[in-house]
Order: structure tokens, then C-alpha cells, then sequence
């Protein structure tokens, strides 16, 4: 067993190592346009004892014995073509690089020599890679294949080639292990999820935090609107019933007058109704626009109408009958001169007529002057009732907005408490997430640190061994003649 062998023995059993199975074929391969077709054509024809393949007629998994690599004299090497080269010779180490079409292009050479150093840099293996040049379908002349096929017969007869070709497939087992080991270390990603992980970490809690301070916002918000409207509302109702009902009572006779407290006590429990009904519509938006739930309203302003007061007048009355009496004697008087100067015949009917409408006015101003007194009492009382309403409904809507303040920020501290249990998930998942990223990430340096230094090792004994089995082996490196 060879020092490569044993370096490779040693390796851990439980790291994959791919396998190759070995075909006994020549495959031809190249990049479109550069004439690997017609080289397969003509080695199958001057090589009928070996099989010639294509790239396509090679499995994946499988190796061949040797690798005609094919490129035309038109341009020298891309870098597609040079990976090419490295994915159909990663475990064949015979190989034979072809410039084709040389009968047509005249820098075949320069072109051949560019391709040699190309690939020289690109790899140490290609530095001692023999090249020919070809015409092996040419559009004068016979074809140039012979030294092609020679130099083929070389690579297939010699004995270190099996053994070279192992080396080759084992290096390249172990440089894909080793690639491999150095990406999961990497990560395929993991950067990139790392950051998009804590970038989602980051945005969950400035969401949470950003979204619970604006719920706040416009709950208090809300709740101060609704208060403010409603507490107009409600002045603005108890105003307006107060002069609907001022208006009323001025146009009321005395027997209206009678049934005016009812309509008082009746108007007064409209006002109630309404500003109850405004609310709980009132408080019902605001929870639907917060989107929580809002303790219903059980119940209603509850204003005590007092008896109207009473309406007596005694003295004023006493007084207006003296005022009313001496104004109907005034009338009386003038009248009754009036009818002497004009009509003295008529004096004595004058003096009873002019007595019965003395006694007439004096009736009225009486009974007109006990009106207007009646409703100014009841005026005054009408302002009192409205005003004690007032400052009920005022207090009854305070102290519904406040309990519905205290109702909507226990939803709401319900809401943040759920809304804050699922951050807490979110972010546990994410943190979970990171720290098993890390622990892969621990787990593939430590395997790569255990496995990477008997790798090298192995690398460096396959290097050795090839570079004594290269330099064992007659090297011919020249090319084609010139093409006549």
C-alpha cells in the first residue's frame, strides 16, 4: 500500500467519500464548434480495437481511461472551456489536449501555445499535458490525425496509466471532500439567513412595540373624541329642549298652563332617551373602530322633575286690582264727560256704561298681568329643571365614558398581553433558528478541523506519488508538424 493509500485509510469512516466506476473507454470531449465530433469519427475508424465516446455517452459517476480534450485553432481557451476540461478530466489523469481545423488556420501554433500556458496557470496537473494538432475532416487536403492517434496508443499502452488515473480520481474525491467540508462551514446561505433572521427579529419587536404604542395613541385619542362629543351633545341637547320649551310656554293660555309640567317631565325623559341612545352609538363606534369590545350601557341619566312651584300671588294681586281699579275708574270718568259734553241726554247711561267697562278693564289687566306671572314662574322653573338636567346628563355621560375607558383599556391590555405572547413565540422560533444555524456552523468547523489536516496530508502523498509516476514516464510534449 502506497503512502496515499494509508493517508486515505486513516480518514474518518463515517466521511462520505463519492465513488467513480472506471470505464475502459476514450472519451472525446470539447466545447460546440470545436470539432470533437469529427475527431470521434476518425479515431473509431484508425482505433477500432478501443471504444471512442462522447461527453453524452458517459454516465454520471462514471470515469474514462483517457480524455481527448478537443478545442479549435480559431481562438484560444475561454474560461467555459477550461471547466469543461476540469468537469470530464476531474478523475482521469490521461489526457490529451487537440487543436483541430489547422488546415484552414495558420496560427494553430500560437493559438496551441496560448492554450498550453492557459491552462499551465489554471492547474499544475495541465502543465505536462501533451497537445497535438489535428485536420481530422479538413476542407483540403487528407486528414492530419496520425500523431493524434499515436500519442493515444502512447497514454493506453502505458502501465502507470491505470495507477495514474487512480491517483487522479482519488485526489479529486478528496478535494471535493474538502470542498465540501469548507461550504458547510460556510453554509449554503447561512449568512444570508442569519441576517435575514435577526433582520425579522428586529422587525418583529419594532412592529410590536411601534403597533402597541399606536393602539394607545388611539384609544386615548378616541376616548377623549367621544367624551368631548358626547358632552356636547348633551349640552347641546338640554339647550336646545329649554328653548324649545321657553317657546312653548309663551304661547300658552292659562289652561295650558295646567298640563305645562307634564309636558316638562315628558320632554325632560326625551332628552335622557337621546342622550343615552348617543352613547352607546357613540362608545359602539369607538370600540368597533379600535376593534375591541365596549361593556354595553345598562343604563340611563336619571333627572328628578320637582313639582312646578306654586303660583300664588296674593299680594301682587291685591295690587294689580287696585291698579287695575283705578284705571277703570279713569276710563269710567272720561267716558262718562265724554257722553255729558256730547250728549247730555245721554249722561246718566254714559256714567253705568262707562262703570261696566271700567270694571272690564280692570278684569283684564288683572287676569293678563296673573298670566304673565304664571309663566315667568313657570319660565324660571322650566330653566332650573333644564339646568339640573344638565348637569345630571353631564355627570351621567362622564361617568359612562370613564367606565368605558376602563373597559376598552382591558381589552386593549388583553389584546397587548396576546399580542405579546405571539412576539415572544416569533422571536423564540427565530432565536431557536439562529442558534441551531451556529451549531451547525460549531459542528462543521470542528469537522472540518479534524478532517481538513489528513486531507492535506492525503493530497500532498497523491501529488508526490503522481509527480514521481509523471516524471518516471517518457513526456512528449511536442506538437504536429506543420500542416502542407
Amino acid at each position: 500500500m502506497t503512502d496515499a493509500d494509508t493517508l486515505v485509510a486513516q480518514l474518518d469512516a463515517a466521511l462520505p467519500m463519492p465513488s467513480i466506476v472506471r470505464r475502459d473507454v476514450v472519451l472525446v470531449a470539447g466545447p460546440w464548434l470545436g470539432g470533437a465530433s469529427s475527431v470521434v469519427t476518425a479515431l473509431r475508424k484508425r482505433l477500432p480495437e478501443h471504444t471512442v465516446v462522447e461527453a453524452d455517452e458517459v454516465a454520471a459517476g462514471q470515469a474514462p481511461a483517457a480524455v481527448v480534450f478537443v478545442v479549435s485553432a480559431t481562438a484560444p481557451l475561454t474560461e467555459s472551456d477550461c471547466a469543461l476540461l476540469d468537469a470530464v478530466a476531474a478523475d482521469t489523469d490521461a489526457v490529451i489536449g487537440v487543436v483541430t481545423k489547422i488546415d484552414v488556420h495558420r496560427t494553430w501554433r500560437d493559438v496551441l501555445d496560448a492554450d498550453r500556458a492557459v491552462l499551465a496557470q489554471r492547474a499544475p496537473r495541465y502543465r505536462d499535458m501533451r497537445w497535438v494538432g489535428t485536420a481530422a475532416a479538413p476542407d483540403l487536403g487528407v486528414a492530419v490525425i496520425d500523431e493524434l492517434v499515436t500519442a493515444l496508443r502512447d497514454i493506453l499502452a502505458d502501465a502507470t496509466r491505470d495507477r495514474r488515473n487512480r491517483l487522479r480520481a482519488l485526489e479529486n474525491r478528496l478535494l471535493t471532500v474538502q470542498r465540501r467540508l469548507e461550504l458547510e462551514v460556510a453554509g449554503a446561505g447561512r449568512g444570508a439567513r442569519l441576517g435575514a433572521l435577526r433582520t425579522e427579529r428586529t422587525a418583529a419587536l419594532h412592529r410590536y412595540r411601534v403597533e402597541k404604542s399606536q393602539r394607545s395613541i388611539a384609544l386615548r385619542a378616541q376616548v377623549q373624541h367621544a367624551r368631548l362629543t358626547l358632552t356636547y351633545f348633551a349640552r347641546n341637547r338640554c339647550a336646545s329642549v329649554r328653548t324649545e320649551l321657553q317657546e312653548d310656554l309663551a304661547a300658552l293660555g292659562r289652561r295650558g298652563l295646567a298640563h305645562f309640567p307634564d309636558e316638562v317631565r315628558r320632554r325632560a325623559a326625551e332628552v335622557a332617551d337621546d342622550v343615552a341612545a348617543g352613547v352607546v352609538r357613540q362608545l359602539g363606534d369607538v370600540g368597533e373602530e379600535l376593534g375591541l369590545a365596549v361593556e354595553p350601557v345598562d343604563s340611563r341619566p336619571a333627572v328628578e322633575v320637582r313639582a312646578a312651584p306654586s303660583r300664588a300671588r296674593g299680594a301682587e294681586t291685591r295690587l294689580m286690582l287696585l291698579l287695575g281699579g283705578g284705571f277703570g275708574v279713569g276710563v269710567a270718568l272720561t267716558l262718562s264727560r265724554v257722553f255729558a259734553g256730547l250728549a247730555p241726554q245721554w249722561a246718566v247711561g254714559g256714567v253705568l256704561g262707562g262703570a261696566v267697562i271700567g270694571v272690564a278693564l280692570t278684569v283684564w289687566v288683572v287676569a293678563v298681568r296673573g298670566l304673565l306671572h304664571d309663566r315667568a314662574v313657570l319660565d324660571r322653573w322650566v330653566v332650573e329643571v333644564i339646568g339640573r338636567q344638565r348637569t345630571a346628563v353631564e355627570e351621567w355621560v362622564a361617568a359612562r365614558v370613564l367606565a368605558a375607558e376602563a373597559s376598552l383599556g382591558r381589552a386593549a391590555a388583553e389584546r397587548d398581553a396576546a399580542d405579546h405572547a405571539r412576539t415572544e413565540d416569533t422571536i423564540a422560533r427565530i432565536d431557536r433558528e439562529i442558534r441551531e444555524h451556529a451549531t451547525a456552523g460549531a459542528r462543521a468547523a470542528a469537522a472540518r478541523d479534524r478532517h481538513v489536516p489528513v486531507i492535506e496530508s492525503a493530497l500532498a502523498a497523491v501529488g508526490h506519488e503522481l509527480d514521481a509516476l509523471n516524471t518516471a514516464k517518457p513526456t512528449d510534449s511536442r506538437s504536429s508538424e506543420s500542416f502542407l
